[in-house]
């Protein structure tokens, strides 16, 4: 009994350490993602992005082509550019709804 205490003692000290650190639904819904902008396509208000993971969407890393909404946010990013931005899944279509050049 006496070796019993201070083991459950050691193993309640150190269960913590391995925890891992809990995201909130409402930070992962509004958790900007950094990417590269490969092309866009102004007249059908689409961009193609590399982007990291996408944490909001449960996505690795890629390359892949997104609507934008409003299409006003293509102004003032070029091809080469690096991004911030937040994606949304609205009927199974990617939307980039905020994006602001990185610096």
């Amino acid at each position: 009994m006496k070796r019993l205490i201070p083991l459950l003692a050691a193993l309640a000290i150190s269960a913590p350490l391995y925890a891992q650190p809990v995201t909130t639904p409402a930070a992962q819904a509004s958790a900007m993602s950094e990417g590269v902008v490969r092309k866009i396509d102004a007249v059908n208000a689409k961009i193609t992005l590399r982007h990291g993971p996408l944490v909001n969407l449960d996505m690795p890393p890629m390359t892949m082509v997104f609507r934008l909404q409003p299409p006003e946010l293509l102004s003032g990013i070029k091809v080469g550019d690096t991004v911030k931005f937040h994606a949304e899944s609205v009927n199974g279509a990617f939307i980039v709804t905020v994006i602001q050049a990185a610096h």
